[in-house]
């Protein structure tokens, strides 16, 4: 996925320079995500992600901005008032659904494992018996993991997929748990291409992976509910979604 973390917290207003206050706060996790975000060599965040909430913030006519945290205090910062919508990858699960309201989706991918360059695939639990995986701390991954997979094999957590990505590198862990997209753009890295490979997609469990990713609310924010689903489907239905994918993918990260 990347070979930094960018742990610097704060608010980067992205609204006319002439606006005093932003109407609508994002809220994104404080760690370098590509492509869906990381900071430029300014310190902007920019990416997939930041493009398309632009895009939402354009079609309700609002101005935003962004306010980062750790991933773990997304929820709890939501829900504190901290900002409106968390906006940064977070799958549409029933558990999560128990706490905030979610948007409809606006992409979808599925969940994959990395590991060294050995030659030998696969995803099963006869193939992770005995092995350490790496996942990122409160993911859909940690949840999977749990289910399928702790009766045989050993979990190691992380804050960041950086410090997964690090200890996969020197042997630590023999496996990267995630999302595709952020897991495919590591192996493609400097850092990823010389020590690790795909080891395949697991097999699909919507109880536990979610519906897709979509932006989180809290639940009595009905209003700014509607107005965001309809705003994603406007970017869906007049190109601005695919222009903006073009730049980041050869296919169509929205999914089924």
């Amino acid at each position: 996925m990347k070979t930094a973390s960018f742990l610097v917290a704060g608010t980067i207003l992205i609204a006319s320079a002439g606006s005093a206050a932003a109407d609508v706060r994002f809220g994104i996790m404080n760690e370098a995500y590509p492509p869906f975000f990381t900071k430029d060599a300014t310190g902007k965040w920019v990416g997939w992600e930041i493009e398309m909430m632009d895009a939402v913030c354009a079609e309700m006519k609002e101005t935003c901005s962004v306010v980062d945290m750790s991933w773990d205090g997304l929820i709890p910062g939501l829900q504190s008032r901290k900002f409106d919508v968390i906006w940064s990858s977070m799958s549409i699960t029933d558990e999560r659904s128990k706490t905030i309201a979610f948007t409809n989706k606006y992409y979808n991918t599925p969940s994959k494992l990395i590991g060294a360059q050995d030659g030998r695939g696969g995803t099963s639990v006869d193939d992770i018996a005995g092995k350490t995986v790496g996942i990122q701390v409160s993911t859909i991954q940690t949840e999977y993991y749990k289910k399928h997979y702790a009766s045989v094999a050993s979990e190691k957590t992380y804050a960041t997929l950086d410090e997964a990505f690090q200890d996969l590198a020197v042997g630590r862990v023999d496996y990267v748990f995630g999302d595709s997209i952020p897991l495919m753009t590591f192996l493609q890295s400097d850092f990823g291409k010389d020590c690790c490979e795909d080891k395949g997609n697991v097999k699909d469990d919507p109880q536990v992976l979610g519906q897709g990713i979509g932006g989180g609310l809290r639940k009595d924010d009905a209003e700014l509910l509607a107005k965001l689903n309809a705003a994603i489907a406007a970017v869906r239905a007049n190109g601005t979604y695919a222009a903006i994918s073009k730049k980041y993918f050869d296919f169509d990260p929205y999914g089924e």
